[in-house]
Formats: C-alpha cells, sequence, structure tokens
C-alpha cells in the first residue's frame, strides 16, 4: 500500500522539540507548524529549539539560518519545574495549565512534578497563586537540542495529543450531563399544573431556559462530530 504524501505542516510539526511552551505564539507546536506552512509565521519563533531547530526549519524550508527573534525568547540550557511541596496549596492550576500532564496531584492536596514528563514550558509558574514553583535547570552548558532529544520530543507529543483528546472528551460527557439534567428538568416544569397567569409565564420562561441549553449541547455535539470527520 503506497504510503499518503505528508504535508509540509506535518514535516515542520516533526522537526519541533514539542515543548508546547507557546513561545512561538501559537497555542501549541501543531499550529506554529500550521501557521509556517502558509507563510504567516516565521521559522525562527521557537527558542527551546534553539539554533539548531532554526537550522533545521530553515533546510526543510530552503531558506536561509537566522537568529532566534528575541521576541519569542532566548535560547537556554532546559529547565524542570519544581514545586515546594511545603508551600503547595493543591490549587490544581498548575494541573490544569501543564500541555504533557506532567503534574500530579489532587485539589486541596500536595502537587508535584514528574521530571522525566516535563518539557520546562514554564506555564505551570504563572497561574500559581502561591509562587511555590521554580524552574530549575538539568542540562548545564546544554541548550537547544544538545538539551532535548527526538525521543523525548515524541514522548512529549503524545501525551500533549492525548491530553488535547482528553479534555474533548470530558467536555462532551459534561456537556452530556447538562443536557441530561435540563431535559430532566424541562419534563418537571411541563408537569407543573397551574392554571395562574403568573405561573404559566414562569413556567414558559423556565422552559425557554432550558429548550436553550439543550441546542447549546446539540450544536456543540455536532461540531465536536464534524472535528472528527
Amino acid at each position: 500500500m503506497q504510503k499518503t504524501a505528508r504535508s509540509l505542516a506535518d514535516q515542520l510539526e516533526d522537526l519541533l522539540p514539542q515543548t508546547q511552551c507557546t513561545k512561538c505564539g501559537y497555542p501549541a507546536c501543531r499550529p506554529y507548524a500550521e501557521a509556517m506552512a502558509d507563510g504567516s509565521a516565521n521559522y525562527n519563533q521557537c527558542p527551546p529549539g534553539g539554533a539548531e531547530g532554526v537550522a533545521r526549519l530553515a533546510a526543510l524550508l530552503g531558506k536561509p539560518v537566522i537568529p532566534i527573534n528575541p521576541v519569542n525568547g532566548t535560547e537556554r540550557e532546559r529547565p524542570v519545574a519544581f514545586i515546594d511541596e511545603a508551600i503547595c496549596i493543591g490549587c490544581t492550576l498548575c494541573i490544569q495549565a501543564c500541555p504533557v500532564d506532567a503534574i500530579i496531584g489532587a485539589a486541596k492536596q500536595m502537587h508535584t512534578v514528574i521530571p522525566e514528563l516535563c518539557t520546562g514550558c514554564d506555564l505551570c509558574v504563572p497561574p500559581c497563586p502561591v509562587d511555590c514553583i521554580e524552574m530549575i535547570s538539568v542540562t548545564p552548558g546544554k541548550t537547544g537540542w544538545d538539551a532535548w532529544s527526538q525521543s523525548s520530543a515524541d514522548a512529549a507529543r503524545k501525551r500533549h495529543e492525548q491530553r488535547s483528546a482528553r479534555l474533548i472528551r470530558e467536555k462532551q460527557e459534561n456537556d452530556a450531563r447538562l443536557a441530561a439534567k435540563a431535559a430532566v428538568k424541562l419534563k418537571e416544569v411541563e408537569a407543573e399544573a397551574s392554571l395562574s397567569p403568573e405561573a404559566q409565564a414562569e413556567k414558559e420562561r423556565k422552559r425557554a431556559i432550558i429548550a436553550a441549553a439543550i441546542e447549546r449541547a446539540r450544536v456543540q455535539k455536532e461540531a465536536q462530530a464534524q472535528k472528527k470527520t
């Protein structure tokens, strides 16, 4: 069976370190690769990839090697997030921010970072309300791709994709639960027996609100289904 030709965006994405850090100005590595492919983003916007990363992208695009855009940051030693467990209040904001599920913990309980999974993206630092997260270098003297590996990038990419799929699934499940509750409530409202004009008006108002909620859930479900096709 002949393999399907891979798009330019696919090939560019393969050359990114997959830290999912958003320093390039895009929400993840894939959108940045797509922007480079359509010409709306330059190929020097990935600080984690460093100068070698720029060279890789330039070679694929057939363009000259240029310095990393300082607006996006600078090449540096790869850091790993460290949580001061004595200060952590268990708010879970860092867990929600981590793009590769490298932080574990539960609400109101101590959180901790799995160093082997952390990509050093820094995204967990800003939302922490008690400043208990510190980024610590784990590659002294090594930056860019010298501080990273293709296997690490591939693993991070897979975790990010799994996390994205999980978040979509959880949202769909939550929307379904809300729609089910709304449907039950609608039946309850319709079952209300009252002949007074005031009660009838309130009944219609509730019915309209619940029907609108059900319709929004239906539209979101159809939109998600279309994305998968």
